[in-house]
């Protein structure tokens, strides 16, 4: 009986666990010298997604004594010179490791159309569903030397595999959710079954699925292997889960809120060497009792977020991790009746740190009461290729391929943000 192309397909994870081992049999290559300098290879993204969008003027670009500046001061951060909200004391602290970009200026104003199309990168209409970009950075840098799901998206509410993200890449390029930073439901052993018996069953799967591919798509029941293959990784690595392995010190320098919860799992997830984190804070959605709710909210994001950056500098890993938060769009200047601040994705402020970012640098300025950009505006495209460019990927030399068809992965007439490219 002739066997099949399925049989003789050595995936990559297959092979380099074949390389290791040779290593460690043929003269002991794999020393830990060789493992750290694969650590220090990652390219990895720290993606922090404040949904609904945090208002630049509470933030990233205070305009404080002009008519919409709101009640809040500006206050000195660690770079002289480059002032942000009191709202953000702990963040002021770490500027020396962030950049900002105040002059990011998009199109759309409602969340359904904002979401998609800020972490899509919104390139030219080319006909497909482009992927988000854990999924595009999971596909162009690799899965990495983990094991571990290399696109996971710590979120508050329900979790599951959500292969929309992967647009045209298809589904195995899609994240994995932890709703409530909480492992995918059903993820342990039954206490019943044996470690045995549950190598053997997988087995068996294995020979059927291999059986079933021979005829159906393959990235249909590649993305269902995936999943099965990244199930039993975090089986093996359930204490990321389990807040009791930390230090009492780290649980409260983050918060027990969700987002410094969500943020101290981002950290072990980076640590055990993830290619993409998002983390989802939502309720930025502020139209109505703006000043308020920013007293509540704004700190829960400041403290966390500073303390992941100071911690991924002082564990030697900033320079690999490139860290952006983003959401929608900004708020508007102008406060409406209900005291609030609406959608603005005219004029609003990103800030970046780590792999590829130089430090302490602020690129673009809006107008002295915040309205409008000042001068060269920078939509999406432009921060995709920013981002691509810091994570050592050149879009104008790579692109995706769709069933053969050539791709860009950046939108073509859109440069990189340079002030902030390090």
């Amino acid at each position: 009986m002739l066997c099949t192309p399925a049989e003789h397909r050595l995936s990559r994870r297959r092979f380099l666990g074949a390389a290791g081992a040779s290593a460690l049999t043929l003269g002991g290559l794999a020393t830990p010298a060789v493992a750290d300098k694969l650590r220090k290879d990652r390219r990895q993204v720290l993606f922090v997604w404040l949904d609904g969008g945090m208002s630049q003027l509470e933030s990233w670009d205070p305009k404080p004594n002009t008519p919409f500046g709101g009640p809040f001061r500006a206050i000195p951060t660690a770079v002289p010179g480059v002032h942000i909200s009191e709202t953000l004391p702990h963040s002021a602290k770490v500027m020396k490791h962030l950049a900002l970009v105040r002059s990011v200026s998009t199109q759309d104003n409602s969340h359904s159309a904002g979401v998609d199309r800020i972490q899509r990168g919104d390139p030219k209409n080319r006909g497909v569903v482009y992927p988000f970009f854990g999924s595009a950075v999971t596909r162009l840098v690799g899965a990495g030397d983990s094991g571990l799901p290399p696109y996971i998206w710590v979120k508050p509410m329900s979790g599951g595999f959500i292969p929309k993200d992967a647009g045209f890449l298809g589904p195995k390029y899609g994240a994995l959710a932890l709703g409530d930073g909480k492992p995918p439901e059903n993820l342990l052993r039954p206490a019943d079954l044996s470690a045995e018996s549950d190598d053997e069953r997988n087995e068996l799967r294995k020979l059927i699925d291999a059986k079933y591919a021979e005829q159906r798509r393959r990235e249909n029941t590649e993305a269902n292997t995936h999943a099965f293959e990244m199930a039993a990784q975090l089986q093996r690595k359930i204490e990321l889960f389990d807040p009791s392995k930390l230090p009492q010190k780290d649980q409260e320098r983050y918060g027990s809120h969700d987002l410094g919860r969500h943020l101290l799992l981002a950290r072990r997830l980076l640590e055990e060497g993830v290619t993409f984190v998002k983390v989802t804070s939502y309720g930025w959605d502020s139209h109505g009792d703006h000043f308020n709710q920013a007293l509540s909210q704004h700190p829960k994001f400041d403290r966390p977020f500073a303390a992941i950056v100071e911690d991924l500098h002082d564990r030697g890993m900033l320079g690999n991790v490139l860290v952006v938060v983003c959401a929608e769009f900004g708020r508007t200047p102008r406060i409406n009746g209900h005291l609030g601040r609406d959608h603005w994705p005219e004029a609003w402020s990103v800030c970046m740190a780590g792999r590829g970012i130089k430090p302490g640098v602020v690129a673009g300025a809006t107008n002295p009461t915040g309205t409008e950009v000042k001068a060269d505006p920078v939509d999406i495209g432009g921060l995709f290729h920013t981002w691509y460019k810091a994570l050592g990927v050149d879009p104008a030399q790579t692109q995706f391929r769709n069933a053969g068809q050539p791709l860009p992965i950046a939108h073509e007439d859109m440069k990189p943000v340079a002030e902030v490219l390090a």
